[in-house]
């Protein structure tokens, strides 16, 4: 418990660095670019997250749990799984590069609506082995349960990248945002490489040998989740920017983008809660009645927090619009009310969601997922045309309504039995 909570409390500072980090990186974004630039940069990170998600999928919880499985053994037990996770993902870089590259004017034009930004799509694509190896080092350092080590690197990792993403931003504006939104990870996985090189793990004989079969097939099935992860809902998010884009123009689509960024910052610090405390403490509950009790008494706490956060948020949106934005943003104030109660049940959602993850019910979540991102599509498509840039918020609220619903359900009404099969 002690080491939890000392977890819980590194988590805490690096969550509030990377909030007052990302406070001021968004706030120089909106004074060199405006409201337009923030959409680009907006369509940018979704389309930079799905090819890293792809490209980065095999390296990231497969590790983590082979190597914490094996890393007591020595480090020629963990080998085998970190060549598979290697091998897999350098694959996926070389054919989704080709097709990226071959296909960047025409993915400039679809993304941007002007094909002079494919270059920002090809050095993504030439960076993507950085990026692969700041997802696979912290991966590593997670499994071998270095919780202050993997911190304190991030942390250090934050601060140098911001710095970085600010001096381009400043003098090349528009297009040094582009590019430092581009090398953001790869940045931070040349700061996590030059501090572990010379670790016992970083040995090329650990990375580089033969690969076996049954090493593939466990690491490729957390490849596929994480695959799926990466594509759905950020793949949602761009369609439904671009719907924007199309319907009501590039500012607006800016406004819109600028109250999702907020809300994105402030329940990272509920998502963190949950993903270090409440995942684990269900994982170890076999029993269907105890995973009931302990998620419905837990929402409770959760959902009052998130809902007093929401609150904090709408009534003082004008004031997070001018510190974190400028005057050109102060159309978006309207655009909070039903995003914050969206975000209110997408929490809830989440919290009745997690016994599904928690027992490893892998189909169940991977359908779950992409029904809920092509349902905020559709329902985002309809409700733009009908209430305009609002309409995409209310998609949001009605998306995630749906989505409670579904897990609510599944958590306390469908026979337990069946999806909890060795709870007996």
């Amino acid at each position: 418990m002690k080491q939890f909570f000392k977890v819980t409390i590194l988590s805490g500072i690096l969550t509030l660095i990377r909030m007052c980090l990302g406070f001021i990186v968004g706030k120089i974004v909106a004074i060199y670019t405006g409201p337009a630039g923030i959409a680009m940069l907006g369509q940018l990170q979704s389309v930079i997250g799905i090819i890293n998600g792809i490209a980065t999928a095999p390296v990231g919880s497969g590790i983590v749990r082979y190597t914490s499985e094996h890393h007591l053994s020595g480090f020629d037990s963990c080998a085998p799984w970190w060549r598979a996770a290697l091998r897999i993902s350098s694959i996926i870089y070389v054919i989704i590069s080709l097709l990226l590259v071959i296909n960047a004017g025409f993915l400039s034009k679809r993304i941007f609506l002007d094909e002079q930004y494919a270059w920002v799509i090809i050095i993504a694509c030439g960076v993507i082995p950085f990026a692969v190896a700041n997802t696979l080092i912290a991966s590593v350092l997670n499994g071998q349960q270095l919780y202050r080590q993997y911190i304190s690197l991030c942390m250090m990792s934050v601060v140098i990248t911001t710095l970085i993403l600010i001096a381009l931003i400043v003098n090349f504006n528009l297009k040094g945002a582009l590019l430092a939104t581009a090398l953001n990870s790869a940045v931070a996985g040349i700061v996590l490489i030059s501090f572990c090189i010379k670790k016992a793990w970083f040995n090329y004989k650990y990375w580089f040998g033969p690969v076996y079969k049954t090493h593939i097939i466990n690491i490729l099935g957390y490849s596929f989740m994480g695959l799926v992860t990466a594509l759905s809902m950020p793949t949602a998010i761009l369609l439904v920017r671009k719907l924007l884009i199309n319907e009501v123009g590039w500012n607006s689509a800016g406004q819109w983008q600028a109250v999702w960024k907020i809300s994105e910052v402030y329940l990272g610090v509920v998502t963190i809660a949950l993903s270090t405390y409440f995942l684990p403490k269900l994982s170890i509950l076999k029993d269907s009645k105890l995973i009931k009790k302990e998620v419905n008494s837990t929402s409770i706490y959760i959902i009052i927090l998130t809902s007093c956060l929401a609150a904090i948020i709408y009534f003082c949106r004008d004031l997070s619009l001018n510190l974190l934005f400028t005057s050109e943003f102060k159309g978006a104030r309207n655009l909070f009310l039903y995003q914050l109660l969206g975000d209110v049940i997408k929490i809830a959602g989440f919290i009745y969601a997690y016994p599904l993850i928690a027992q490893g019910r892998v189909k169940v979540f991977i359908i779950s997922e992409i029904i809920f991102s092509f349902s905020f599509v559709v329902l985002a498509y309809i409700l733009i045309q009908q209430f305009g840039v609002q309409g995409a918020n209310i998609a949001y609220l009605f998306n995630y309504l749906l989505y409670f619903i579904f897990a609510f359900t599944f958590t306390n009404f469908i026979n337990v039995r069946f999806f909890y099969k060795n709870e007996e």
